[in-house]
């Protein structure tokens, strides 16, 4: 979900910087970019760590599965 709300965060900023510079507001466009970039950032970044959360949870689950399957024998 949060991964969501920051690619529409990074997608609005860099359209918003796209009519900065169709306007001629170079600094205006520059420090929007900037921000959209960002955004985009933050988003790949909670999309990383869902990702490595998910294997923690396989890692352990695998891990439980292995020490039960030692103490059958």
């Amino acid at each position: 979900m949060i991964e969501r709300l920051w690619m529409i965060a990074s997608g609005t900023l860099l359209a918003l910087a796209a009519f900065f510079v169709w306007r001629n507001n170079l600094s205006a466009a520059f420090v929007t970019a900037a921000l959209g970039a960002c955004a985009w950032f933050l988003r790949y970044r909670a999309e990383l760590k869902k990702n490595f959360a998910d294997d923690d949870d396989d890692d352990e689950s695998n891990s439980e599965s292995l020490s039960e399957g030692d103490h059958d024998h």
